[in-house]
């Protein structure tokens, strides 16, 4: 099988199979070698890594993976794409392909069973539509997962790894960077996709911390805080979490800013993660 990242070669499967684009799966496929290159490298997989790679397509990505890993786990959710990708990575005898869901696919399961629970690499090309559900679930999930490398919409690359006081800081870009070092390895415009989206991708790694740098009580709480004060981005954190479902009343939320020499105009945006769990740890102490 020639390599799919040649769109020729793409364009020759998708006739042969008379393969419709899904919109409801967010479905661009990567026809540039040079962008493959750069997430093989930058997810640093070896031979004796097991990859688990969410939504193969047709296989593009997969080829790459199997070339460099000991081991490819591919769970795709288009059934239509199963017959596709037995056919596209018939030659490669250390991939398994999952017809399935990825937030409703047992990872742990998978580590145990082609890995000995040993950490697992992520690598997708991501549809833009259900990213963040995706990562949250892969970094919440407390799964053997050593990196994350995948490929998503600028913007949300930009927002998972800026800091406090930007546009785009807000709780997706403190909550990846609890669980994860991030760092965007490659910007990718929209000609290197079947079809072209309409708007350009990025390529970030999420390094797993081992353990959260940020000393926190109750991670769970101190995101309710987060999400609270994020919710309003306009308001003040006193309005935002008196007003956030939170139990909290506008003295205790000021009380609380005045103990860590904050005034009570603050808002969410300018805080640190470091700040966000020393604030959650006073107010439910």
């Amino acid at each position: 099988m020639a390599l799919l990242s040649n769109p020729q070669v793409t364009a020759e499967v998708l006739q042969k199979y008379g393969f419709r684009f899904q919109k409801k799966f967010g479905q661009n496929f990567l026809i540039d070698g040079h962008v493959l290159d750069k997430i093989v490298e930058a997810s640093g997989i070896t031979k004796e890594d097991t990859v688990l790679e969410i939504g193969p397509g047709i296989g593009t990505m997969t080829q790459y993976l199997a070339e460099n890993a000991g081991k490819v786990i591919a769970v795709e959710i288009d059934k239509n794409l199963i017959p596709i990708l037995e056919d596209t990575l018939s030659e490669y005898d250390n991939v398994t392909v999952i017809n399935g869901d990825i937030l409703k696919t047992d990872i742990e399961a998978i580590a145990r069973e082609h890995n000995n629970g040993r950490s697992l690499k992520v690598v997708a090309n991501l549809p833009y539509y259900i990213t963040t559900p995706i990562v949250m679930a892969l970094l919440e999930g407390k799964t053997p997962i050593d990196n994350i490398t995948i490929m998503v919409q600028k913007e949300v690359a930009d927002r998972m790894q800026c800091g406090p006081g930007t546009k785009d800081y807000g709780a997706l870009s403190l909550a990846v960077q609890y669980y994860a070092k991030p760092e965007v390895v490659a910007n990718v415009p929209p000609n290197c996709f079947m079809p072209r989206p309409g708007v350009g991708s990025a390529v970030i790694r999420l390094s797993l911390y081992p353990e959260s740098p940020i000393a926190v009580k109750d991670e769970k709480k101190m995101f309710s805080v987060i999400r609270a004060s994020f919710n309003q981005r306009r308001k003040t954190l006193v309005n935002g979490l008196a007003g956030g479902g939170l139990g909290l009343s506008k003295e205790a939320v000021a009380a609380a800013l005045s103990e860590m020499g904050l005034s009570e105009n603050v808002r969410g945006e300018t805080l640190t993660l470091e700040q966000f769990a020393r604030l959650s740890d006073i107010l439910f102490a």
